[in-house]
């Protein structure tokens, strides 16, 4: 990645350069790359390529892709339905192609996914080599930054979800609760209700969590179609007087299709601990049976 970028300037010309990465390229990393202070880019827009007709499908994948590093032992791999919609989340502008297939409702409410995905993404219907879009005006703003807040998740925790496209199968909501999560009952609404359609089809979710049985640590949870990461963020031990506070416990974003938003409310709750089990403390819940593993990312598709 940084080696690619690094010869950006030596064929940038006039309005600059258009370059094309493959499609397991980590958007995120080449925000950091290309809009890195002292990489000598300015990164303008990203642009994501997305199958209108084999989107939803695509974020049910439960494929890696495999990413090679210098010993095979130590190659990392992601999964491709997170690479994804990543794509989508971060991207300026997403261009849909492949739509014809659809109908005028099934198209609707893929356009209104992706925009719950990324509010703050312009949508463009691909029609052809000659499409308007390729020759429209690049974004107004400055461009992008190392740190970036357009992903439709964030801006539902930061009280800012104000999709331009709607549909009424599509929907989103932020979830909060102050109580640890019991593991057992985690793991078996994620295995047992959500991954079989009880609420809908829960397409992405994102934030942050605390298990029970570590309710010191703070994890960003980590959900796509039938894959879902909780990876650990830090420990409320190693917290200084002027760190921020990442989340008290739960603070998830939740974008899906046909969702029962008050019934899924109430699964989450029904997962934290109840009042006998949060007064036992941290010593009684070391003993709650935790199904995740020591570094937590789970495969439900397993």
């Amino acid at each position: 990645m940084t080696e690619a970028v690094s010869f950006v300037p030596w064929c940038t010309r006039g309005a600059g350069a258009l370059v094309e990465f493959p499609e397991h390229t980590d958007v995120t990393e080449l925000i950091g790359v290309g809009a890195a202070p002292g990489s000598g880019l300015t990164l303008r827009e990203v642009v994501c390529v997305v199958d209108a007709a084999h989107l939803i499908a695509d974020l049910h994948r439960t494929d890696y892709v495999i990413h090679p590093a210098s010993h095979p032992a130590h190659w990392p791999h992601t999964a491709r339905a997170l690479l994804t919609v990543m794509g989508i989340e971060f991207a300026s502008t997403v261009v849909l192609v492949n739509w014809e297939p659809l109908n005028t409702p099934e198209l609707s409410s893929v356009m209104g996914l992706v925009n719950h995905l990324s509010p703050r993404a312009r949508l463009r219907l691909h029609h052809g080599d000659q499409d308007p879009w390729l020759h429209a005006a690049p974004a107004t703003d400055a461009g992008y930054d190392v740190a970036q807040e357009r992903s439709g998740w964030v801006t539902l925790l930061n009280g800012e979800h104000d999709p331009w496209v709607t549909d009424p199968h599509v929907s989103s909501l932020r979830y909060e609760n102050v109580r640890p999560l019991h593991p057992q009952r985690l793991g078996d609404l994620l295995d047992h209700r959500i991954e079989t359609g009880e609420f809908g089809t829960v397409l992405r979710s994102a934030g942050f969590c605390r298990l029970a049985t570590r309710s010191h640590v703070i994890a960003q949870w980590n959900h796509v179609g039938r894959m879902i990461c909780l990876s650990p963020l830090a420990r409320d031990e190693d917290m200084g007087e002027r760190d921020e506070l990442l989340a008290l416990g739960q603070d998830l974003g939740i974008i899906g299709l046909d969702l029962d938003v008050p019934a899924l409310r109430r699964a989450f709750d029904d997962a934290a601990l109840t009042d006998d089990e949060l007064a036992g403390g941290p010593a009684a819940w070391s003993q709650f049976h935790d199904p995740f593993p020591a570094r937590p990312t789970a495969d439900r598709a397993d």
